[in-house]
């Protein structure tokens, strides 16, 4: 998937069950560019394309015949062959306990249905910049991006693996990872870091916890923290902000929303 730079290269999965909806998604997205697409109307016969050819990216609603898309995609996460393939949801759902599993799966985007035209767009060029390791590339001025040390804080490994995918794309590569608020405690107060980036809901310590142990009791309690969460509750969110988090950024997010913030945070050093 090296040096994927436009739409027209992107090799591309929908899974669809409706005839309607597929076409429709079809339509649009051969306007957008994309030249190489197959249409699938349930999970099973998509995973088994998928073991002869893997895609750039899949489209998926949430509810198919045979598995929901949070199915899929877990399967696609413990295929190594699949586990960076991009992954997009189109769905009308909007329970949080329904889509949450799909963020932390590492999801390029969740559209609603209906979506926008500009919204699929959106998402396909986010998943440009996903893909390509050559899309965005950090450029603070005067620091060894190469060298910067950076921890990321999450209870799901294949949330660790996609901001791990992320963050080397913008050219970091010195990244270390732990699995709760408590674990990152372990690790930071062995090692140093210039960035850190965690979850909002963990177990064991959660991310605001880790984040007021950071501020208040670690030896660099000034290093810069980005909160990337799947959390909705804005009192709750509010609350992070008051502990002094750096940034916080939704989940799923795009790759350049990350790169500014990232050098916004770099540059106030």
């Amino acid at each position: 998937m090296d040096g994927l730079s436009s739409l027209a290269q992107l090799n591309v999965f929908l899974i669809e069950p409706s005839k309607v909806q597929s076409q429709f998604v079809t339509k649009l997205l051969d306007e957008m560019g994309i030249l190489h697409l197959t249409a699938f109307a349930d999970g099973g016969s998509a995973l088994a394309a998928m073991g002869k050819e893997a895609p750039d990216l899949v489209i998926s609603s949430l509810y198919l015949p045979d598995m929901t898309g949070t199915d899929l995609v877990n399967a696609m996460r413990d295929d190594p062959a699949l586990r960076e393939a991009a992954f997009i949801l189109i769905s009308s759902e909007t329970k949080h306990h329904y889509l949450d599993p799909i963020r932390q799966a590492g999801a390029c985007a969740i559209l609603p249905k209906p979506f926008q035209r500009e919204q699929l767009r959106t998402a396909l060029l986010t998943t440009l910049d996903f893909l390509n390791p050559n899309a965005l590339k950090l450029t603070s001025d005067g620091i060894d991006i190469e060298n910067l040390r950076v921890l990321v804080v999450d209870d799901s490994r294949t949330a660790r693996a996609f901001i791990r995918h992320v963050l080397e794309n913008l050219g970091i590569g010195n990244i270390l990872e732990a699995e709760n608020g408590r674990h990152a405690v372990e690790i930071i107060q062995e090692n140093y870091f210039d960035l850190v980036f965690t979850d909002y809901n963990m177990p064991e310590m959660d991310g605001k916890e880790l984040v007021e142990f950071i501020r208040k009791e670690s030896w660099q309690s000034s290093v810069p923290v980005m909160m990337v969460s799947s959390e909705r509750d804005e009192n709750r969110l509010a609350a992070v902000q008051n502990t002094g988090v750096s940034a916080v950024c939704d989940k799923p997010f795009e790759p350049k929303v990350v790169k500014e913030l990232i050098e916004r945070m770099l540059a106030q050093e």
